[in-house]
């Protein structure tokens, strides 16, 4: 019997489980899909982006990307999904949508993970940036950057973030954010500083001296000329703003 035939016939078969196993391997590492049902899928990104207000003139570009349940989950079979945003969740970053079902034998409600990228100009790294170094102009540029990627605030002008000081390591490409800073101390306990207090229709400034020292994004305690003990935050060299 020639066995060229059924050699040849096995290393066919052979190749095409090899192939069959790289397509399997290729669909496996690529992005998982939601696991949802595909209208419901779009229902869950269009809210998404109608709670961050996206396509609206003057708004910045903005990406959902819909994650997975919890594979953990046994719902119950429904008939009816109504998509929805939780009470007090902000849409940016990583967020939340829920699912409830409405028409079911058995009523149930669940959370579904999403990722709310929002583009926009922002300055970056220019290159490497060392903890404690002075920033100069050289060493950012403005580029287009997810401004949801962190809770701290982007900065996006020169005039902010040149000639401040670096409180961590930056990155080349890496949007520098207000928490990247070094708080400024703009004066010490016991200086007397100009007290600011504005509101609609009229401002009123005076004199006072700081109880503790003036540190940027916190508040500082200064006593009037009359004794008064008041509350406000550091502005500026020796300015004090109250809140109204």
């Amino acid at each position: 019997m020639n066995s060229r035939p059924a050699l040849a016939f096995v290393a066919a078969l052979l190749c095409c489980w090899l192939h069959g196993v790289v397509l399997a391997q290729t669909t496996t590492a690529a992005e998982p899909p939601s696991g949802l049902d595909s209208g419901l899928e779009r229902q869950v990104r269009q809210l998404a982006l109608e709670g961050t207000h996206a396509g609206a003139p003057g708004m910045p570009r903005v990406e959902v990307t819909v994650g997975q349940l919890d594979p953990r989950l046994r719902l119950a079979p429904c008939q009816h999904v109504d998509p929805y945003v939780p009470d007090g969740m902000r849409l940016w970053g990583k967020s939340r949508i829920g699912l409830r079902c409405t028409q079911g034998q058995t009523k149930w409600n669940v959370y579904l993970p999403i990722t709310v990228k929002v583009f926009g100009p922002a300055l970056v790294a220019t290159g490497n940036l060392a903890a404690g170094s002075v920033l100069t102009a050289a060493d950012l540029t403005l580029a287009e950057v997810d401004l949801a990627e962190e809770n701290s605030a982007p900065i996006s002008k020169d005039e902010l973030a040149v000639g401040r000081t670096l409180a961590r390591v930056l990155k080349p490409g890496q949007g520098l954010r207000q928490s990247h800073l070094k708080a400024r101390q703009w004066f010490a306990a016991g200086e007397t500083v100009t007290v600011l207090a504005q509101g609609e229709g009229f401002s009123v400034a005076g004199e006072a001296q700081a109880l503790n020292p003036g540190i940027e994004g916190q508040p500082v305690r200064v006593r009037t000329e009359s004794g008064r003990v008041l509350t406000g935050q550091p502005v500026g060299e020796r300015r004090v703003e109250l809140g109204l």
